[in-house]
C-alpha cells in the first residue's frame, strides 16, 4: 500500500511548500497535520481516493483522501481531510474511469468518441477501493455500438452504484458540413424592398382629422 508521510500540527500555519490537512474517523479524535504538498499531488494523482498508509511521525493510519479544497484561481490545493473508515465496513466513495484502447469506430469512420461520465459512485469494503476503473472502447466498432454501467469490469467486492443503463461511453458520426452546405435552401425568399430617392411614397389614408 502507498504510504504518505504527515506531520503534527498544533495551529493553522504551515511551512513553505506543505499544506494543511486534519485527520478523523470512527473512534478517532480530530488530527490537525501538515502534508508536503508535491508528495500529496503525486500520490492523489496516482490512487485517487483508494486506501494509502499515512505514517504521522511514525504511527500509520490506514486512510482515504475522503475530500480536498482548492484555490479558486489557483487550483492549488490548500487543505486535506483523510478519513479513517472502519476496514471491516462497505463505504461508498467515487472512482475514476480510465479510457483503454482505441475505437475502430474513430480510427476507420472518422468519428468522435464521446465520454459521458468521466468517474463512477462504487460501493466496497475499504481495502477494496480501486484507484480507477478501465473502460475498454475496442470494441466500438459502429456509430451503434457504445458502453454502458453494466459493460464496466469490477475487482471482486466493488459495486457500481450508477443506473446499469447508463451510457458511459459511444462514438457519433463526423459532422457533414459539405452535404450540409449544398442542400437546396427551403422556404421561399423575399425580395428585399428597397425605397429610390425622389419616389412617390403611398401616403396613408386620410381621415376626418387628417385633412
Amino acid at each position: 500500500m502507498i504510504s504518505l508521510k504527515a506531520k503534527n500540527r498544533t495551529g493553522k500555519k504551515v511551512e513553505p511548500g506543505e499544506i494543511p490537512a486534519i485527520l478523523y474517523g470512527p473512534g478517532l479524535e480530530n488530527v490537525k497535520l501538515a502534508i508536503n504538498l508535491k508528495d500529496f499531488v503525486k500520490i492523489y494523482n496516482e490512487v485517487g481516493e483508494a486506501l494509502i498508509d499515512l505514517d504521522v511521525e511514525g504511527k500509520k493510519y490506514s486512510v482515504m483522501i475522503y475530500d480536498t479544497e482548492q484555490d479558486p484561481l489557483t487550483l492549488d490545493y490548500i487543505h486535506i481531510d483523510f478519513y479513517q473508515p472502519n476496514l471491516l465496513e462497505e463505504v461508498e466513495t467515487e472512482v475514476e474511469l480510465e479510457i483503454k484502447g482505441e475505437a475502430p469506430a474513430v480510427k476507420n469512420l472518422g468519428g468522435t468518441l464521446i465520454t459521458n461520465l468521466k468517474e463512477v459512485s462504487i460501493k466496497a469494503l475499504p481495502k477494496d477501493i480501486p484507484a480507477s476503473l478501465e473502460v475498454d472502447v475496442s470494441g466500438l466498432n459502429t456509430f451503434e455500438d457504445h458502453i454502458l454501467i453494466r459493460d464496466i469490469k469490477t475487482p471482486a467486492g466493488v459495486k457500481i452504484l450508477n443506473d446499469p443503463e447508463e451510457t458511459v461511453v459511444q462514438v457519433t458520426e463526423p459532422e457533414k458540413v459539405e452535404e450540409e452546405l449544398a442542400k437546396p435552401i427551403e422556404g421561399k425568399i423575399e425580395e428585399p424592398i428597397t425605397t429610390v430617392a425622389g419616389e412617390n411614397k403611398e401616403e396613408p389614408e386620410k381621415t376626418e382629422n387628417n385633412k
